[in-house]
């Protein structure tokens, strides 16, 4: 996927304004430069963790409503989580973005599923279950990505210091 010319025009299209917003100072702050540490993978923890437990209760009959607020929780907590990645896209290579575009997508499907599951959940549809699992499958190939991010591609990595002697490729 980073090998994906074909991502550069949509990757840069998102880039433009996150690059204009998340330059400077309030930028440093959410990728999270006085802690020391990304922001955004704390954040992501929320959402992944509600809409994961509301598909273990889902297992259990009479837990529906605990389920359902579960997955609402997870949609609250999206906007935190997307903004703190955003501040992060901003400082992704050609190469990572090509992957933040893609775990970005991926993600956003993901959060386009649960709202589903969250209506028909709470309308007593039908398919609400079901879209949980298939919106958790969503989340963990975008999940999958964002850790390729920065395990394989190093983004974030000594951000704010220069990498130990023997970590920086030499």
């Amino acid at each position: 996927m980073e090998d994906v010319q074909a991502l550069d025009e949509p990757a840069a299209a998102v880039a433009r304004p996150v690059n204009k917003f998340f330059s400077g100072q309030v930028g440093e702050e959410l990728r999270g430069r006085s802690l020391g540490h990304p922001l955004h993978p704390i954040a992501v923890t929320l959402p992944i963790g509600a809409w994961a437990c509301s598909s273990l209760l889902d297992l259990v009959p009479g837990n529906e409503t605990a389920s359902r607020r579960l997955v609402g929780i997870g949609l609250l907590s999206v906007p935190a989580a997307a903004v703190l990645g955003a501040a992060d896209y901003h400082e992704l290579s050609e190469r990572q973005r090509r992957v933040g575009f893609c775990h970005l997508v991926l993600n956003l499907l993901a959060t386009v599923i649960f709202t589903a599951s969250y209506r028909r959940r709470r309308r007593g549809a039908a398919g609400g279950k079901l879209l949980g699992v298939l919106g958790l499958l969503v989340i963990g190939a975008g999940g999958a990505l964002g850790g390729h991010l920065s395990y394989a591609q190093g983004a974030g990595v000594f951000r704010w210091e220069p990498p130990p002697v023997g970590m920086d490729g030499r």
